[in-house]
């Protein structure tokens, strides 16, 4: 079922038009929950956004991809100087309306429709309501903002061919931090060329993993010609060479399986059970073949299903909790 959000960013609208997407931070400055920044992992593809700033809102967007962590974007430059470094990135198509709508001049109309709380703006007036940024809105309140606009709904949904994606964020990512480990005069020749290989899953860091791990934890192949040395901790987002190099940071995951774990379509309890996201279509899991596991049965929701490996060693779960909680797509 389609969503509707609504965002306030003025301070990054630019920036956030032209490289369609939105990024917050994950955590107030203090580190207290937001609502407004935990609605960014709530959003999911093909949900509709409102682009409000300077009083107006002049595009339209839908979402393409679930939110993930990515740094601050380098082009919002001093802006949000105080906002924590990592946050989520929510790849968006935008599309400009050819008259931008100003919600204050419809307010009497609109205000009764707006949340109770965590409106985007004030029922009385239609003023911007400071520290919100994304806010989920009711459907009404969408249908009355568009009302004798231009908006073409399916135009909004046959773009964006071109539109971000984790893929493509991920290794442009993954590019800015190799190019600063060249640079590290820190790490000597030989450390430095370990922890890029270990970017790929290659060398130093796949004989790590695989001095623990036997079999794809999803699959249980154990052909390794068919496994992918992958970081469970992902690789950009490590702090130091040494976790990029730790075979506890690390699983043995056929192709298929390396992409749901990266993408956190699955995780990994600390027993070794799987859980698959409930955002995951069910069709898909099993036009992967992985529907043996039999988790079809359990619905999808939070639960765990056993699997016949061993559980995770006693520092593997430090790190698969950050997966659980950063990566995976609950």
């Amino acid at each position: 079922m389609t969503q509707y959000w609504w965002v306030n960013h003025k301070q990054t609208v630019r920036q956030e038009i032209e490289g369609q997407y939105l990024w917050s931070p994950k955590t107030n400055s203090n580190g207290a929950r937001n609502e407004f920044y935990n609605n960014m992992r709530r959003a999911n593809p093909g949900d509709i956004v409102f682009s409000y700033a300077d009083g107006q809102i002049a595009y339209i967007g839908r979402v393409t991809e679930f939110a993930f962590t990515a740094p601050k974007p380098e082009e919002f430059g001093k802006t949000g100087a105080y906002w924590n470094k990592e946050g989520w990135l929510l790849p968006v198509f935008w599309t400009p309306l050819a008259v931008p709508v100003r919600p204050k001049d419809m307010i009497e109309q609109l205000g009764p429709l707006l949340p109770k709380t965590h409106s985007p703006i004030r029922p009385e007036t239609g003023d911007g309501n400071q520290g919100v940024y994304l806010a989920a809105i009711p459907e009404p309140v969408f249908d009355t903002v568009i009302a004798g606009t231009t908006y073409s709904a399916a135009a909004l949904y046959r773009g964006g061919a071109n539109s971000l994606n984790f893929q493509v964020v991920s290794e442009l990512l993954d590019d800015i931090v190799e190019r600063r480990i060249e640079a590290d005069l820190t790490l000597d020749d030989t450390v430095r060329k370990s922890v890029i290989n270990a970017r790929r899953g290659q060398g130093k860091f796949r004989s790590n993993v695989e001095a623990i791990e036997r079999a794809c934890r999803l699959t249980a192949i154990t052909n390794p010609t068919l496994l992918i040395a992958s970081h469970i901790k992902p690789w950009r987002l490590c702090d130091t060479a040494q976790e990029r190099l730790d075979g506890m940071n690390g699983l043995l995951l056929t192709p298929d399986a390396d992409l749901l774990f990266d993408r956190g379509f699955v995780t990994f309890e600390n027993d070794g059970g799987v859980r698959v996201s409930p955002r995951m279509d069910r069709l898909d899991l099993k036009r992967l073949g992985l529907d043996t596991l039999e988790l079809e049965r359990l619905g999808f929701g939070d639960a765990v299903a056993s699997w016949h490996q061993r559980g995770l060693a006693e520092r593997q779960q430090g790190y698969m909790a950050y997966h659980r909680e950063q990566v995976f797509v609950s």
